[in-house]
C-alpha cells in the first residue's frame, strides 16, 4: 500500500537521481573547463605572491566551486551555461579575497571591507571598479580580480530574471561582506564589534544568538539560489522573497555553524575562535543545531520549488557530517541532532561523502552510476542516524553503492 510519505519519498528520489545525472554530466564538466580558464589566467598574474596564492586557491578550494555550481542542476538547460559561470566566478572571487583579507593589515576592517566590496560589484552590472587592493600590501594582480568580478556580472546579466533576484542577491551579499570586514579585525579577540552588528541583523523575535545571526550573515547560499533562481524567465518576485527568508537565516544560519562544528579542532590550532565556541556546552550545541536544521529543513519544504532546495540541503549537511571530526565526542551530540531533525534525507549524501574522504575525485564509473544509485539510497531513506555510529571507512571500495550532489560550498 502507497501511503503519502512513501510516495512524497518515491518522488523526492526520483528527483535526486534526475539531479545527479544532470550535474555529473553536464554541470560537471562546464565546472572543469571554468577552472581551467581561470587557472590559465591566474598563471599571467605578474605579482608572484598573488599569483601562488590565486592558483592556490583555485587548487585548495576546488570543492567550493563544484559545490557553488550543484545549484545549476535544476537551471533550464539553456541558461545553465551562464549560472555556472556566475556561480563559479562568484565563489572565486570570495575564496581569493578571503585570503587577500587574511593577510596582514595596518587597518583589517577597511582593508577587508574595500577588498570584498569586489562581491557586491560582480552582482551590480551598473557599479564601476574601484581600487580594491587600496588599504592592502600589494595589488600587482594584472586585472586578475577584474576579469573575474566582470565574466561574473556579464554571465549574471545574461540570466532571464536577474533583475527579480538583484536586490535580494545583493542584500545578501551586503551581508557577507560586512560579516568579512569585522571577522578578519582580529579573529583572537574579543568579537564586540561583529557581535554588536549580527545582534541587528535578524528580528529579536526569532530568537537567534547573536553567533548564530552572524553565521546566516556569512553564508554564501542564498547568493547561489538566488542566482539559479534566475535562470527562470517567468519568476516572480514573491518566489525571490520566500528564496530569501528561508536561506537567511535558517539554512545560512545552519551551513555556516556545522563548518564551524567540524573545523573546531583547525581553529583552535591556529588560535581562532570558532562560532560553536560561543555555546556554552555540548549540549548546547546539540540543541541550537538541532533547531536550525528543523527551521531550515521547514523552510526549504515550503517554498515554490521544495524538492529541490530540500535535496541542496540534504547534500550540504551530509558533506559536514560525513567529517570524522563531526564523530569527535564534542561535536557527536550535534550531528545526531541534526540528522534527527532532517529524517534520512542525508543518506545519499552521507553513503558517498564518507566512502569518498581521501578522494581527490569521484570513484571511476560514478558519473554513470550515480542517477540509479541516488534513486535507490533516497528511496530508503530513514537509516542516516544509525549509520552514523558506524566505523569511519578507511579504505573505501569504488564499487560502494553510493551517489549524491556534490557538497555545497563552504563559508568561504
Amino acid at each position: 500500500m502507497t501511503t503519502p510519505i512513501t510516495a512524497s519519498r518515491a518522488a523526492l528520489a526520483g528527483a535526486f537521481a534526475g539531479a545527479s545525472g544532470r550535474y555529473w554530466l553536464d554541470v560537471y564538466p562546464r565546472v572543469c573547463a571554468e577552472v581551467r580558464c581561470w587557472q590559465a589566467r591566474a598563471e599571467q598574474i605578474p605579482d608572484r605572491d598573488l599569483r601562488r596564492l590565486a592558483l592556490e586557491n583555485l587548487r585548495a578550494e576546488r570543492g567550493n566551486l563544484d559545490g557553488a555550481a550543484a545549484f545549476a542542476a535544476f537551471v533550464p538547460r539553456e541558461h545553465r551555461g551562464s549560472a555556472i559561470r556566475a556561480q563559479v566566478a562568484f565563489q572565486v572571487i570570495y575564496d581569493y579575497l578571503d585570503s587577500l583579507a587574511e593577510e596582514p593589515s595596518e587597518d583589517p576592517v577597511r582593508n577587508g571591507r574595500r577588498l570584498h566590496r569586489g562581491l557586491l560589484v560582480a552582482l551590480d552590472c551598473g557599479a564601476e571598479h574601484v581600487d580594491y587592493y587600496a588599504h592592502h600590501s600589494r595589488g600587482g594582480d594584472g586585472g586578475y580580480l577584474e576579469d573575474l568580478i566582470d565574466a561574473c556580472r556579464t554571465a549574471f546579466a545574461a540570466l532571464p530574471s536577474r533583475s527579480v533576484v538583484a536586490s535580494s542577491a545583493l542584500r545578501a551579499t551586503g551581508r557577507m561582506v560586512a560579516y568579512q570586514s569585522l571577522t578578519h579585525a582580529d579573529p583572537r579577540r574579543s568579537p564586540g564589534g561583529l557581535a554588536r552588528w549580527a545582534s541587528n541583523q535578524t528580528p529579536a523575535c526569532l530568537g537567534l544568538r547573536w553567533w548564530e545571526a552572524a553565521a546566516a550573515t556569512a553564508s554564501s547560499l542564498c547568493v547561489f539560489a538566488l542566482i539559479a533562481a534566475a535562470a527562470e524567465p517567468a519568476l516572480r518576485s514573491e518566489d525571490t522573497v520566500a528564496v530569501e527568508r528561508a536561506y537567511f537565516p535558517w539554512i545560512g544560519a545552519l551551513h555556516v555553524l556545522l563548518d564551524s562544528l567540524v573545523d573546531r579542532g583547525e581553529d583552535r590550532d591556529a588560535g581562532r575562535l570558532g562560532l560553536v565556541e560561543h555555546y556554552a556546552s555540548p549540549g548546547e550545541v546539540a540543541a541550537r543545531l538541532t533547531l536550525l536544521a528543523t527551521r531550515a529543513a521547514a523552510s526549504a519544504r515550503t517554498l515554490a520549488q521544495g524538492n529541490r532546495h530540500t535535496m541542496l540541503l540534504a547534500g550540504m549537511i551530509g558533506h559536514y557530517l560525513s567529517a570524522p571530526s563531526a564523530r569527535a565526542p564534542d561535536a557527536l551530540p550535534a550531528t545526531k541532532g541534526v540528522l534527527k531533525a532532517v529524517g534520512g534525507l542525508t543518506a545519499p549524501a552521507m553513503l558517498m561523502l564518507k566512502a569518498s574522504h581521501g578522494r581527490t575525485a569521484p570513484p571511476p564509473g560514478y558519473a554513470l552510476c550515480a542517477p540509479a544509485l541516488s534513486a535507490g539510497s533516497a528511496a530508503s531513506a530513514g537509516s542516516a542516524p544509525e549509520a552514523l555510529s558506524a566505523p569511519a571507512e578507511t579504505t573505501p571500495s569504488a564499487s560502494i553503492p553510493v551517489a549524491s550532489l556534490p557538497p555545497l560550498s563552504r563559508t568561504r
